[in-house]
């Protein structure tokens, strides 16, 4: 592994007890660099943002973050080692506010409440509100920028567009391309929607039955929508 590599995955097998849901896995993300994991339900694409932050029984292969092995790491080490996780649940807590749930595992760095309601103007109007009291969209947003408030050099994100309205996704998208483009993170997005996940990111991943069955440019996909069918069986349309 170079210099520049924040993540990588070797020969990965893992799952729940003794049931293999993805295997042998490889994956390389480099410093800054975002990738769109696509797919159609249940061929692992979960499982493999689980299997990074430690959720998962590994069966085989190593894990790398910034050159340190991962692989039997617990999961509040990954946490600390770098690794920010937006479960597809969200799981903010709903009794606290919006204030309160940020600073759950905040860690020091450049993201801070400040920094955070530039990002999410809406949850500095609602910050003294409690979790449950959000809309979808703004318990997504919150749970986003809880795990920025980690400070992590890598973001995972798990379905964030899931069971939102179109004008609300429209909006997460310009967040997310915003943390994109600042370049301080690397960002892999776990996403059913192919047209938001295809433009999202230079790179895509293609999983089918628990393996990589596509790994390259996201332009290719979406020039190609008969390949895109082939691999994922929608088109994104």
């Amino acid at each position: 592994m170079t210099d520049t590599a924040v993540l990588e995955l070797a020969g990965v097998a893992a799952g729940y007890g003794e049931t293999v849901v993805i295997e042998d896995v490889a994956l390389r993300l480099d410093k800054g660099e975002s990738i769109s994991v696509i797919g159609r339900n249940g061929v692992g694409k979960s499982t493999l943002l689980a299997t990074i932050m430690g959720h998962t029984v590994l069966h085989d292969g190593v894990i790398t973050l910034d050159g340190k092995d991962l692989s039997r790491v617990p999961v509040y080490r990954r946490a600390h080692a770098g690794v920010g996780y937006v479960p597809q649940e969200r799981e903010i807590f709903p009794s606290l506010s919006v204030r309160e749930n940020l600073y759950i595992g905040a860690r020091p760095g450049r993201w801070d409440d400040t920094a955070i309601f530039e990002l999410f103007p809406n949850l500095k109007e609602r910050q003294d509100n409690a979790g449950n009291q959000l809309s979808g969209g703004e318990q997504q947003m919150l749970a986003i920028a809880r795990a920025l408030m980690s400070n992590p050099t890598l973001l995972l994100m798990d379905e964030p567009s899931e069971g939102l309205a179109p004008v609300i996704v429209e909006d997460l998208v310009k967040i997310m391309h915003e943390l994109r483009e600042d370049g301080s993170l690397a960002i892999i997005l776990v996403e059913q929607n192919s047209r938001v996940a295809l433009a999202f990111s230079e790179r895509t991943v293609v999983m089918d039955r628990g393996r990589v069955v596509y790994d390259g440019t996201s332009e290719t996909l979406r020039n190609d929508p008969d390949q895109l069918e082939r691999l994922i069986g929608v088109t994104g349309e």
